[in-house]
């Protein structure tokens, strides 16, 4: 960060990501263009993004930690997995060109926000689809898929991965939630350790959505009464959806 206003600026889109996760979800979908718009390139904009989601996701699962209980079995029927795709996905991007992943960043926002967006009817579709859960294989199969996408791009992975938990496993939101919470931290961490092993991190302002993210997801929590979630939930995904096509727009041009 060259100046204190783009030092300003990203601290406030960290507090706005973290309230946003904490209320209705795809806080990166507003981080992840600010990077972008302070001149770093997609892929160390994404792999930064990635990394600093990290300590939100273990906010999350110390805040979850009651509905937790006696989930250790289907944590570690699907740790493993995780581990596997997230390592498959982190790989995929580091080997793939800039302009690869430019070209593919823009349907993957846009996916995210459209799911992001018919969030309630997804979830009121998954609970209608419960009684016929797949077996072992599928489940173990659409979770490596999940932690793939997330080890490649982190936007939008909580929306897609409480969607896919809803599918598989016959429980209440909250626990699938805190499910999803320890599940994206899995993801997350070994995401953030083959970044940071293998290539180019932005460490300033990784430290400074970590720390706005995890401040502003507490002023989330206490705003959540006051902030209409639907209301949030379609400004983020039209938010998400303006950059996707922008993105799209600026590739064709420049």
């Amino acid at each position: 960060m060259d100046t204190t206003w783009e030092f300003v600026v990203l601290a406030v889109v960290g507090l706005l990501a973290g309230a946003v996760n904490a209320v209705a979800g795809g806080g990166s979908m507003i981080s992840f263009p600010a990077l972008l718009a302070m001149g770093i390139p997609p892929v160390t904009a994404n792999v930064t993004n990635s990394v600093a989601a990290v300590p939100g996701y273990l906010g999350g699962s110390i805040g979850y930690r009651a509905e937790l209980t006696g989930q250790r079995h289907t944590i570690g029927r699907f740790a493993l997995v995780s581990v596997a795709g997230a390592s498959a996905g982190a790989l995929t991007l580091l080997v793939v060109s800039a302009d690869v992943f430019r070209a593919v960043v823009p349907w993957l926002l846009l996916a995210a926000a459209a799911l992001l967006a018919t969030q309630p009817w997804v979830a009121t579709w998954a609970a209608r689809r419960r009684a016929g859960q797949p077996g072992r294989a599928g489940m173990l199969s659409a979770q490596f898929v999940v932690a793939f996408y997330g080890g490649f791009f982190v936007a939008g992975l909580g929306i897609v991965m409480l969607a896919v938990l809803g599918l598989m496993l016959d429980d209440s939101t909250q626990r699938l939630n805190a499910l999803k919470g320890v599940l994206s931290l899995i993801v997350g961490t070994v995401s953030a350790i083959a970044f940071a092993a293998f290539t180019s991190v932005a460490w300033g302002p990784v430290a400074l959505l970590a720390v706005t993210g995890l401040v502003g997801g507490r002023l989330g929590v206490l705003a959540a009464r006051r902030i209409s979630p639907v209301a949030l939930r379609w400004t983020v995904a039209a938010w998400g959806a303006a950059v996707a096509i922008a993105l799209e727009v600026s590739r064709h041009v420049s």
